[in-house]
This record gives structure tokens, sequence and C-alpha cells, in this order.
């Protein structure tokens, strides 16, 4: 049996009967199956009731939850339950458990107390997958598999086990397979770090000061090379016992602690766990924008990571092909991890829906079920009360299932004419060696994307890859701190305009300053060198002469004769130089000046681009563009889009609102470029 992806868009939930009595199960299945709920995801958290003591297997529950649930028609994912070892098994390795930068072991009383370089937990860990797959591969109602839960969550990648010590200086010595190359390229003359053997190689932690940025790397490549390989050990087993279900994993927002693209590769559906209203709170930290979005989230936090995802899920697919889910919807209601959990705004959770579906999520799947009464979730709400009855959240599928019966919407996106890089090497690099301490290669891109969005532009975010940038018209790369020669040759030989920097091309792979000065490969595109940067605090900006601000990093450049200074500061020193279709900006622009040059490179690149209101997000799939209102007040979007046919909602669009709008439309307005001027060198 192949289960091919959804010809539709639907609804699933995070359910766990193992919480409730058996007497309400069928209850729980009828209700779902009422609003329109297709897909429950169980058993993540199951091993210690899967197999309450070694070799002893309890399967009698599961099959009967299963069966509850395909008695309604419902479709079941099946977790690895790998993400909570139980007691016993920890009481039979206590090596197995993670340990931090301080040597502290982080034991068992949670979740995710494993270290994935552990090869007693792996083999462990293949046997649970093993049975599982085996038992419920061909069973009809499974339709999909997740593998673990949120690999890394509560910060479990890096781990200074014995284990991972030896798994580390192995792949060092696979890596350079010399200790002298290794001492070559680490730089280890400086301070006299010179190792005479791998084994004398120790973690880059506790030492005095700060340990070598290439060691530290390499420890971060080595650590994120465990996790692919943890997640291939359950997919190769999955796919042996239960061959053409998909295999999906649900990432987090802002995670960076491993390469979601590696991961990506053994998945056929990369899924994530949605949280606006705890991601305002805990990940962007900023006090103007939590008070202007309290109750509704960032407009283009989560966004960004829909369109991060659907990326990983071509990986595997195929181009144009991903397969993408939100495996943990946040309900229309308060969670119970963030410093504050403020209630939702009506409407904001139905927003959250359609801004998963309009880019082209396959499956928005709701955490959780019901409210417990009891252990550490107590206070995350869910679609049910705590007493079972239906909470705000059910009666949101509901509507959300009248629309989508109405409006028939198709899974997968359009291809985007705009490329936005985020690359997680380069995030490592901008962590070990900042230059500035509020500089970060994520909020760099997540600055270019939100950009783009309120231009109404339509993105895809992608690895740094060949196939990645086909066919593109622009191609943006902000803080691509390390670009290979032949990424700078597949841009070269691209049609694509190019904006680029501050800071991308600067490093070496091994996170020296790049060979000739930065901005590295990139000179192939553009002849420029950067001899100094300079960083400030917030309250120091730089001042531009065109209006605005550079927000604290100005870098100085050497550029060539045919290279155009498009931007200066009031003191008429570069920072927007063009050459041909690239441009670089030599400074981190603030969101004003960032809005003006973004919108000269879409007009170079021939992208017609919207003059919209503040706080509208716009998003095009198919002949379909999707509206949005992040704001607290109505909107009149008529003049904007002239006589366009309104598929869903209105023009006139309310607080949290969503319309859909049929395309093609013309943009109503467009900003001029100002003339470029010719650098004085």
């Amino acid at each position: 049996m192949t289960f091919e992806r959804e010809a539709r868009q639907t609804l699933g939930v995070c359910y766990y009967p193992e919480h409730w009595p058996e007497s309400r199960w069928p209850i729980d299945a009828q209700m779902m199956a009422a609003a329109g709920i297709e897909y429950v995801r169980i058993a993540e958290f199951a091993w210690s009731l899967l197999e309450p003591r070694p070799g002893v297997h309890d399967w009698g529950w599961l099959d009967r939850a299963i069966d509850e649930l395909a008695a309604m028609q419902l479709k079941v994912v099946l977790c690895t339950p790998t993400a909570t070892p139980p007691k016993w098994l920890v009481d039979q390795m206590p090596d197995m458990l993670p340990v931090d930068a301080q040597g502290q072991v982080r034991g068992f009383g949670s979740r995710r107390h494993y270290c994935f370089s552990h090869e007693g937990y792996r083999r462990e860990c293949a046997r649970i997958t093993d049975a599982m797959a085996r038992r419920y591969g061909d069973h009809p109602a499974v339709a999909a598999w997740q593998t673990d839960n949120e690999y890394g969550c509560h910060r479990t990648t890096l781990s200074y086990s014995d284990a991972a010590l030896s798994g580390f200086r192995r792949w060092l010595a696979d890596r350079y397979q010399e200790i002298g190359n290794l001492n070559r390229a680490w730089g280890n003359v400086f301070w006299s770090m010179i190792y005479d053997s791998f084994e004398q190689i120790e973690f880059p932690a506790a030492a005095v000061t700060q340990t070598n940025p290439s060691h530290q790397l390499d420890f971060r490549r080595y650590a994120s090379e465990q996790v692919a390989s943890f997640n291939k050990l359950q997919t190769d087993i999955i796919r042996q016992h239960s061959p053409g279900r998909p295999i999906s994993h649900n990432f987090m927002g802002k995670f960076f602690e491993f390469d979601h693209y590696a991961v990506s590769q053994e998945l056929d559906i990369a899924a994530w766990d949605a949280y606006p209203l705890g991601f305002l709170d805990r990940e962007i930290g900023d006090e103007a924008l939590m008070k202007r979005y309290m109750g509704i989230g960032h407009p283009d936090f989560d966004p960004f990571h829909h369109d991060l995802y659907r990326s990983c899920g071509e990986l595997r697919n195929g181009q144009d092909k991903g397969r993408w889910w939100v495996m943990e919807q946040q309900p229309p209601g308060p969670l119970n991890w963030g410093a504050y959990n403020p209630a939702p705004l009506p409407g904001a959770g139905r927003l959250w829906v359609w801004e998963a579906f309009a880019a082209g999520a396959e499956v928005v799947s709701f955490f959780r079920w019901r409210q417990p009464s009891f252990a550490q979730e107590q206070m995350h709400e869910g679609l049910l009360l705590p007493d079972g009855e239906a909470n705000d959240g059910y009666r949101l599928c509901c509507e959300i299932n009248e629309e989508l019966q109405q409006l028939l919407p198709e899974p997968g996106s359009s291809r985007a004419e705009v490329a936005l890089i985020f690359d997680y090497d380069s995030q490592w690099m901008m962590e070990i060696q900042p230059t500035a301490a509020d500089a970060s290669h994520f909020d760099s891109v997540l600055q270019a994307y939100a950009a783009l969005r309120r231009a109404g532009i339509s993105v895809d975010i992608v690895p740094p890859t060949e196939n990645a940038i086909a066919g593109r018209k622009l191609v943006v790369m902000p803080m691509l701190t390390h670009i290979t020669p032949e990424f700078a040759e597949n841009l070269a030989a691209s049609e694509a305009v190019v904006l680029a920097g501050p800071w991308t091309g600067a490093k070496s792979e091994n996170l020296g300053i790049s060979e000739g000065l930065p901005p590295g490969a990139l000179r192939q595109l553009i002849d420029i060198r950067i001899r100094r940067v300079e960083t400030r605090p917030a309250f120091a900006p730089f001042n531009l002469a065109e209006g605005g601000t550079l927000a604290g990093w100005l870098e100085t450049v050497v550029a060539g004769d045919k290279v155009e200074v498009m931007e200066t500061l009031e003191n008429g020193q570069a920072t927007a130089l063009r050459s041909g279709r690239t441009i670089y900006l030599a400074g981190r622009y603030e969101n004003a000046a960032l809005d003006r040059v973004t919108r000269q490179a879409l007009e170079l690149a021939g992208l017609p681009w919207l003059d919209l209101p503040p706080d509208i997000r716009v998003r095009d799939n198919g002949n379909r563009r999707y509206l949005f209102n992040y704001g607290r007040d109505t909107q009149d979007l008529s003049a904007l889009f002239p006589g366009a046919q309104v598929d869903m909602g209105s023009l006139q669009l309310e607080s949290c609102g969503v319309a859909c709008i049929r395309q093609p439309v013309q943009p109503a307005t467009q900003q001029r470029v100002p003339a470029s001027r010719q650098v004085t060198t």
C-alpha cells in the first residue's frame, strides 16, 4: 500500500489515548471525525507503556486505540517513542544520559534524556522501532510515521558525554586523516594548541577563555551529523517493514543545533511545531513587537518556518514536490511554557491555519486534543477542556473544515521567483564568532524575509545549492558567512539578480578569514574587498544619506572601477554597491532602509511588488492570492486589488482576517529606484 500526498488540505490533532480512560476513546474519535479531523498523531511518549519491562511488550492498549480511531476512518500518524526512554533503560545504561558543557549529567525526570552518540542507546532505539514497525507497518489505519519527537529540544543536541567524545575523535580522524591536517585547518599554531594525536582532543568547552573557533565549528558539525544518522537508523527500519507510508519528523522554530536539510534527506514529509504566541514571547524578545502583536504573533516568524520546512520537504521528494505539515499547531488558547502566556485575539487561530495552508501545508495538526489535568503541561490549552468539553479550538476545526470544503485548496506551493538563502553552517559560524553581540545569520535572514513579505513577495527559503537557485529571478543572501567557490560559480552562471551581504563570503570552510579578504568567492560576482568591520551597540546606529540607518554594523569597502555605489552614509562612505546584477550591502540595514534597497533589487529583477499597509501580508499560491491582516484595525484593500474575484473573506479585511482572491493580480503601486552613482576609488 502506498499513501500518496493528500489531494486536498486537511486537519490533524495530537492525541494521547493513554492519558484517558478507554471508555472515552470512542467519544474522542467520533468528535474528531465530526470536526473534520483526518490525521491523529499518537505514541511519541509511550515507551514505558509499550515496554514496561525489558523485552516485555504491552501492545494491547495501542492496538485498541488505533482500532477505535480506524472505526471512524481516522488516519494514524504513529511515532517511534525514543524521545522518552523508560527508567529501566536509564538504570541499565546510565551513561546514555546527555551531559552539559559544565560536565553535569542531565538525568531522568522529564524527556529527551539521551545522548545521540551513545551506541547502546541507538541499539535500543533500533530494537523498539523494529518491534513497532513489524507490528503496525502494514496496519491499514497507519497512514504515516513520525521519528522521535523534536530532535534537540531543550538543548540536547550538543552532549559532552564520554560517548560523544569518542565519537567526535573518530569523526575528526575520518575527516582529516592525519593530525597535521587538523592542526593546519584549525590554525593550532595559535596559542600553542598543537595536537600530536586525535586522542588528545577534548571538547571545546570548560577552558580558561574562548576555545578555538574551528574546533567549536567541527564539534557542531559532528553533533549535527549524529542527529542525521540517528534519524536514518529509524527511517531505514520503518521503510523495511512499512513500505509506502511516508515518514516525518517534527522540527521546531528558531532552532539551529543541527542541519535540518541533512535530516530531511531521509524524510518524506518535513513537519514542524508552530506556536506563534510562544515564539513572540521567547524567540523575538522585542518589547515593541511584543506589544504590537500580542495575541496574534509576529507576522513573519511562523511563515518563515513554513517556507523553510517546505524546502526541507523537497530534498527527498524532488524539486517542486516538497511535502510538509504543521505537526503541532498552537490552538486558539494560551500555552504553558512562555514567560507569559496571553490568549489569542479572536480570529488569530484561523489566520495561523490559513497561513500554513496558503504556504502549501498538506496537514495542519493541532496540539493537543484535550488539555491535561496533571503533570507538566496542565496549563496548555487543547481542542477540549480538561473535563472533555469542546473548547474554542474544537469549534475552530469545525469552521476551517467547512471553509476547506468550500474553497478546496490543493496542497503544495508554486515555485517562487525569489529564493532566500538560509544556511546552518553560516548560523553556527555567526554564533561562534558574531563580531557584534546581536549579529546572527538567522536574524538577518528573517529581517530580509520580512522586507520581502512587506513588499507582497512570496519566497522560497533554500540551502546554498545549484538546484535551489535554478530559474530564480532574485537570490537574497544576508550574512551567508561561507560561500563555496562552486556556489559562487552557480550564482555567476545563473540569470538571477543577487542581493548579498553584509559579511557574506567572509569566512572559509574552517572559519578563517576568506583568502584575499571577504567577500571571498563572491568576488566572482562583484569586485570588492572588505578591509574592516565596525560594530556598535543599538543606541549608536550609522545614518544613511538616503534616509534610515545601519543597525550597528558597517564594513569598509574597497571597490573596483566598474562597481557602482547605490547608497552611502552621510559622510559619503559606500554602504550599497552594485556590479551588473549583483548588489552588496556593506551594513545591516534597518527595516525602512532595507525596504528601499530590497525594492530596488526587485525592480532590477523585473519583479513587481505591492505597497501594502504595515500589518498586511500576502502569499501567492498558484492562481490564488491569500491576504492576512496581522493588525488590530480593519483594512480596506479594495483599491489595492481592484476588481479582484474574492473566493473567501472580504477585501474589508478585519483584524486577524483572512481573504483569498483569484490571480492574476497586478500591484497597484511601485517605488521609483533612485539612480546609482559611480564609486570613487
